[in-house]
């Protein structure tokens, strides 16, 4: 069984643990199970109800009213809302409560509309990267299993695919192409894929050489001489065989006089002169514009 702290709702709802406190007190609306030491926990159905009640909230619905309702009508008043297109964390509470129960045909709906409200670009950064992110951090702690990151991963890669083919072909020229992949031993794909579009939208043109690329890969590309102006990879998750400083530096010795871009969660220092890190989603479309 998979549990949780209220820090942990509170890291997944972005509501406080002081106010789900209030709310459990005031109007009891949630009935925590309590260990030895009285310390709350949750299991997965308690996740799950209190993302509905989460979502009925941020969609104007008061407290005291939803705690009038019955569990089977917040589960029906949640499925039958549609959400505000600016209000992306209820976005992510519905996807992740669909992930967590492999719901695919409502996972598919839910981003469907969200697509269609939203647009790509901002749906994936308000929703989907907070939404794997989310589903990333539970399975670190052990509260989700592989296969539902996997999961959301898979479906949102499909629609990725699909957006992407949609964007007119960029014929290659040398004014400005952009090398794309992963590192070794780096399965996470999203990221890449969708600096692919941004490039692709932009008229930018791109080889996409995709996840798991040694070095040895990258050294055969570069003695080829393929016609390329600037590197950009991800690094969700450190697992690559060197540290990032060395890892960097070996770049910038396969592609001497290019820039090299990267974007990660992790924390990188002494980064070489030729080499950018780019933090945040305004340095991402930045990058993609210049």
């Amino acid at each position: 069984m998979n549990v949780f702290s209220i820090r942990d709702i509170e890291n997944m709802t972005g509501v406080k643990a002081h106010t789900l406190r209030i709310w459990e007190q005031r109007h009891n609306i949630f009935n925590p199970k309590r260990r030895e030491s009285k310390h709350r926990y949750y299991d997965s159905e308690d996740l799950k109800y209190i993302l509905r009640v989460v979502y009925l909230y941020k969609s104007g619905i008061r407290i005291s009213h939803i705690a009038g309702m019955t569990q089977e009508e917040i589960r029906q008043r949640a499925l039958d809302l549609k959400p505000d297109h600016e209000n992306f964390d209820i976005y992510v509470n519905q996807l992740t409560e669909a992930a967590l129960d492999f719901d695919q045909p409502r996972f598919e709906k839910i981003l469907h509309t969200l697509l269609l409200h939203a647009g790509f670009e901002r749906a994936v950064l308000n929703v989907l990267f907070p939404l794997l992110k989310h589903i990333g951090l539970l399975w670190l702690a052990g509260k989700a299993h592989p296969c539902q990151e996997h999961f959301a991963s898979a479906l949102i890669i499909k629609k990725m695919h699909l957006a992407i083919d949609g964007l007119e072909l960029v014929p290659p020229n040398t004014k400005r192409r952009v090398l794309l992949f992963t590192p070794e031993l780096e399965y996470h794909e999203i990221p890449i894929l969708f600096m692919q579009y941004l490039l692709k939208k932009r008229g930018v043109s791109t080889l996409y050489v995709g996840r798991n690329t040694s070095l040895d890969i990258l050294q055969s590309i570069s003695n080829r001489q393929t016609p390329v102006t600037q590197v950009y990879f991800h690094l969700v998750t450190n697992l690559i065989r060197c540290d990032m400083k060395l890892y960097l530096e070996k770049l910038t010795s396969i592609f001497p006089g290019k820039e090299i871009c990267f974007s990660s969660n992790c924390l990188v220092h002494h980064i070489p002169p030729n080499v950018r890190m780019l933090s945040g989603k305004d340095a991402l479309l930045a990058f993609a514009q210049q």
